[in-house]
């Protein structure tokens, strides 16, 4: 008798042994450095880069060519953003602005920059200190608004804004605008105090591909107030609605 209870208290200890040790291992405290879960990927590093515009412009005596693109590379919260932009026509570079900005994402749609703008073209060369937000707004309208301050002590605002209206899975239409404004005039660079200028067009493109998509449009570069008289002075258009064609690429 006394073989057989050993025997059956034998066989409960071999199933209550792992049961109790998956206990007091699920009770335990977690180590330092322990992980609990599937593995984070928010550390990932990846890279992304897009010209929305690559065109040419014509109004029927002067073409001009545009670029207007920016990239990225980091991780979902934080990144570097180069954006880079300018018209060249005539042989001059006009309009040149690059900017080197670090990002750090503060809501799941909008990131905060802050960096370095720097006017390269074919007139003198400025520096400015940048900060803004870029994302997503509500009903899905891409935004950017950036303000700058220079080394004199100017102040400058920019607004960017676009909406993608599919027309089909591949035909999209899309509105975009381009507003800048500056706290003092800067006669060399023919910028006026107030708001300055504006850029705007509408694009119809085919995305054969994601990444590949031809366009067709129309845009209209405006200047105002104190910029525009400047650009009468320096014999240049204070307004001009152009014809565009060109090319979004992204990789």
């Amino acid at each position: 008798m006394s073989a057989r209870i050993a025997a059956a208290a034998a066989i409960l200890f071999a199933f209550a042994a792992p049961a109790a040790a998956e206990t007091r291992a699920a009770n335990a405290e977690p180590s330092p450095g322990m992980q609990l879960g599937p593995p984070v990927m928010d550390q990932a590093i990846f890279a992304h880069a897009i010209f929305n515009q690559l065109e040419g412009r014509w109004n029927g005596s002067n073409p001009e060519f545009r670029w207007d693109g920016q990239g990225w590379i980091g991780t979902d919260y934080d990144k570097l953003w180069v954006k880079s932009e300018g018209t060249l026509s005539k042989g001059a570079v006009d309009d040149g602005q690059q900017q080197f900005l670090y990002s750090r994402a503060v809501t799941t749609y909008f990131d905060l920059q802050g960096g370095l703008r720097s006017d390269i073209d074919s007139r003198p060369t400025r520096n400015w200190a940048a900060f803004g937000i870029q994302g997503l707004a509500p009903y899905f309208f891409d935004l950017e608004v950036t303000g700058f301050i220079s080394g004199e002590g100017h102040l400058a605002g920019k607004l960017e804004a676009s909406y993608d209206l599919l027309l089909t899975q591949r035909l999209i239409l899309q509105p975009q605008i381009e507003l800048n404004l500056y706290s003092k005039a800067d006669p060399v660079r023919l910028t006026g105090a107030g708001f300055s200028d504006i850029d705007t067009g509408l694009r119809l493109r085919y995305e054969f591909d994601r990444k590949f998509a031809p366009y067709i449009g129309v845009v209209y570069q405006g200047k105002f107030g104190q910029t525009a008289n400047f650009a009468r002075q320096a014999g240049e258009s204070t307004g001009d609605v152009r014809f565009a064609f060109g090319v979004r690429v992204w990789f």
